[in-house]
């Protein structure tokens, strides 16, 4: 039987691999050209040590040296000795240019624009044969005319049919100014799936913070968690600048219904908004919900934000199990001379 093995490596990339029966990570790695680190191939040296962070593998054999009883404990393997009994994804200790990869490409199709808000665009495109990406990963999409590239984050989760994506509207943004025109059947292309914020197996609690747009991953996970089944309680703040901000509230409600234990609050950070709860997302994070540290933090947003949640969780004297996140910046201006016709 054939696993899947997600390789993430130190720079962002992820680079899919399909292992044979038998076949040890490093074997289906190399198999493609992925040389990732490796020296003896016996066990016994270390080199090819990585973390496995999702998923069920044989160990194999190996020295203590090479590898202990404690960090072969905590999810540290031997590419080398490690054999996959399910899909796996697999963190390898260097850059992806050191393993002679890079991210690959893809061309598409443009399936369709909707508008969201006044202030948010969604779009999506035609899965193209055999792409895989984790939930909470996202794409560098060059805009079509262009030279320039965009980085979006999928709001899709990896077993739908197409991928979607959410993106802001600004009034010069390049891309955003691309999609109000663009008709169903554009081509496009992208380079990835790129990034560390992915969503872990949920062992813990989870807390997840998005800030605007910074909502699309957790769609993606919340879809994966779904679908996977999900035995953990789930929390989404999510908090935006205006009212007319606010988009997904449909799909977040549909998508928690299919899971046991979910809550999702909004809140909107002008003071004058008539939503019923306003300020920042720390200002609404239940104080069980931290669960005293023991809880996974997600956290989506823009720069200022991830600094603020950073300091409000240095002054509750809490740190999470884990804590993951993700910073973005609104797409620049279109350039004239750049503009898509």
């Amino acid at each position: 039987m054939t696993h899947s093995i997600a390789l993430t490596f130190e720079d962002g990339v992820t680079r899919f691999v399909e292992s044979r029966p038998g076949e040890t990570v490093a074997d289906a790695a190399y198999r493609l050209g992925i040389n990732i680190p490796l020296d003896c191939r016996d066990g016994a040296c270390g080199t090819c040590k990585c973390r496995v962070d999702s998923g069920s593998y044989d160990g194999g054999s190996y020295i203590e040296d090479a590898l202990s009883e404690e960090e072969a404990a905590s999810g540290l393997a031997l590419a080398c000795q490690a054999r996959p009994r399910s899909d796996l994804v697999v963190a390898i200790p260097a850059a992806s240019t050191a393993c002679k990869t890079r991210p690959q490409g893809f061309e598409t199709t443009l399936r369709g624009v909707q508008r969201l808000s006044p202030t948010t665009l969604a779009f999506t495109l035609e899965r193209p044969a055999g792409f895989a990406f984790l939930p909470g990963q996202y794409v560098n999409l060059r805009v079509p005319g262009t030279d320039q590239q965009r980085a979006y984050s999928f709001s899709s989760a990896p077993g739908a049919e197409a991928l979607s994506f959410l993106v802001r509207d600004i009034p010069d943004g390049l891309m955003s100014g691309w999609l109000r025109a663009a008709q169903p059947g554009a081509r496009m292309e992208f380079t990835g799936p790129a990034g560390s914020f992915y969503l872990r197996p949920p062992a813990r609690p989870l807390l997840l913070l998005a800030g605007g747009t910074g909502l699309a991953p957790f769609l993606a996970m919340l879809g994966a968690l779904a679908e996977a089944g999900c035995p953990q309680p789930v929390r989404l703040v999510y908090g935006v600048t205006n009212d007319e901000d606010l988009v997904g509230l449909a799909e977040i409600e549909a998508l928690g219904a299919r899971l046991p234990d979910f809550a999702c609050i909004t809140t909107v950070a002008r003071a004058d908004s008539p939503h019923p709860r306003k300020g920042y997302v720390t200002d609404h994070v239940a104080a069980d919900w931290l669960h005293g540290g023991a809880a996974d933090l997600y956290l989506c947003g823009p720069p200022p934000m991830v600094e603020a949640v950073r300091s409000w969780l240095g002054a509750q004297g809490i740190s999470p199990a884990a804590f993951h996140y993700e910073k973005f910046t609104p797409s620049a201006p279109a350039e004239p001379a750049r503009r898509a016709a």
